[in-house]
């Protein structure tokens, strides 16, 4: 069997990491994934994030610590975590697990399946598998993202921002050293820069839930998302992605 790494960006997340683990801890065993790894990007934590992470990691030698350099962003995070991986696979995903581990056989069986390298994780092809909406607000405001995304980008995607995403290894490292956008609007980004590789992707209904303690604000980071929207086009223009 292939293996696969997992990246998990964390800030403060002392208290959902430890059933997080096991959650995909299981899971891998369940699917006899014996080759894998499990990378936690600690953000800057102010709480026990990095102990409880080696306190888990002294049972399971499979799981590492990353450490940024201080509270760098979510964006950050990822890209740190996917440049140190290994997997023919590696996997993104949140702390609190709104897309649940199981569905990582989803979205394997349908970058196999198209001979896609991604699989991306999507909130907005079957909204009757969310469990647990978000706020209007806040399902309003990302339609709004969304269309402003296509917009700028030309991407096709009805969800870019679930942070649920599966790379062939090799493509995300590709795509990851050339990511420059280190907060929330870098989902888009990698998408983009992906497709400017030339790497097919898909879009992969999955089941979602939203998670209590969301740490994106909607007033100040909405802002900035859209900004990192025209970033990414003045990156293209200066030649960054190539």
């Amino acid at each position: 069997m292939a293996s696969i790494s997992i990246v998990i960006p964390a800030y403060n997340e002392e208290a959902r990491l430890p059933s997080t683990l096991s959650a995909i801890l299981s899971h891998l065993a369940a699917r006899g994934w014996a080759d894998y790894e499990v990378l936690v990007v600690n953000d800057g934590s102010t709480d026990s994030t990095a102990a409880v992470t080696e306190q888990i990691r002294a049972a399971h030698p499979g799981i590492r610590l990353l450490e940024n350099p201080g509270n760098r962003g979510k964006g950050y995070s990822v890209r740190h975590g996917m440049l140190e991986t290994r997997g023919e696979w590696v996997l993104f995903t949140d702390a609190d697990l709104s897309a649940p581990i199981e569905e990582l056989d989803k979205l394997l069986d349908a970058a196999r399946d198209e001979q896609a390298a991604v699989a991306i994780g999507s909130r907005a092809l079957d909204r009757s598998l969310i469990a647990l909406h978000q706020s209007w607000f806040r399902e309003t405001a990302g339609r709004i993202f969304n269309l402003l995304m296509r917009l700028v980008t030309g991407l096709p995607f009805a969800d870019t921002q679930c942070g649920f995403k599966l790379f062939e290894g090799g493509a995300a490292r590709e795509v990851f050293r050339r990511q420059r956008i280190e907060r929330w609007g870098f989902d888009a980004e990698v998408l983009f820069i992906a497709r400017k590789l030339g790497y097919k992707m898909v879009e992969v209904p999955v089941r979602w839930s939203h998670s209590a303690g969301t740490k994106v604000s909607m007033l100040g980071d909405s802002v900035n998302m859209f900004l990192d929207l025209l970033r990414i086009r003045w990156n293209q223009i200066r030649g960054l992605y190539r």
